[in-house]
């Protein structure tokens, strides 16, 4: 039995308990949240994923992020907390990237134990760290180029710029119609 768990506003729930938490004159913590926040949050995960049977469960708590902060206290204990964290991004939608999925701050604890020779490509792990790594590279140099001018970049640097286009043009949208394997996709 495979079990969807939906959590949203994950934010509004935390931001409703920081209000009666400092009604009844509770020491807040970080960003005036609870000092029980997390274990607040924990609990709550915790319960969605209880099932007496065999199956598997995912859950998805949204967290809408006060201002794009990932650091502020309810995205940063969920992040803790959870198994892994995918940040969607209003550049990514803005260019009509589906779905826009911000690779560098999203990540998986489990991504280990899923991929790898006998489940997808032997390659799959150094594969996704160079895509990373050249990524990464790639947005740096967009932003230095956004401040300097294009000029400013060697011929490298614009190289890794452009690849930071295709990768989130070839690699990361897959539109609504296509259902791209992992195989595909490497």
């Amino acid at each position: 039995e495979k079990v969807l768990v939906l959590l949203t506003d994950m934010t509004s729930y935390a931001d409703a308990l920081a209000i009666v938490s400092n009604r009844m004159d509770q020491i807040p913590s970080k960003d005036s949240m609870p000092g029980s926040l997390y274990s607040d949050l924990a609990k709550i995960y915790e319960k969605a994923v209880q099932l007496p049977t065999e199956g598997s469960i995912t859950i998805i708590a949204v967290t809408t992020l006060n201002d794009g902060d990932i650091t502020h206290a309810i995205p940063d204990n969920t992040g803790y907390i959870t198994e892994g964290q995918i940040i969607l991004s209003r550049e990514l939608y803005r260019k009509s990237i589906n779905p826009p999925i911000d690779v560098l701050p999203s990540l998986s604890r489990l991504k280990d134990k899923g991929i790898g020779e006998g489940k997808t490509r032997e390659d799959h792990a150094s594969t996704m760290n160079q895509l990373f790594a050249a990524y990464a590279t790639g947005k740096d140099n967009k932003e230095l180029m956004s401040i300097l001018g294009e000029a400013a970049l060697t011929p490298t640097d614009l190289l890794y710029a452009k690849f930071a286009d295709e990768f989130e043009k070839r690699y990361v949208n897959q539109g609504y119609e296509e259902n791209r394997s992992i195989e595909e996709t490497l």
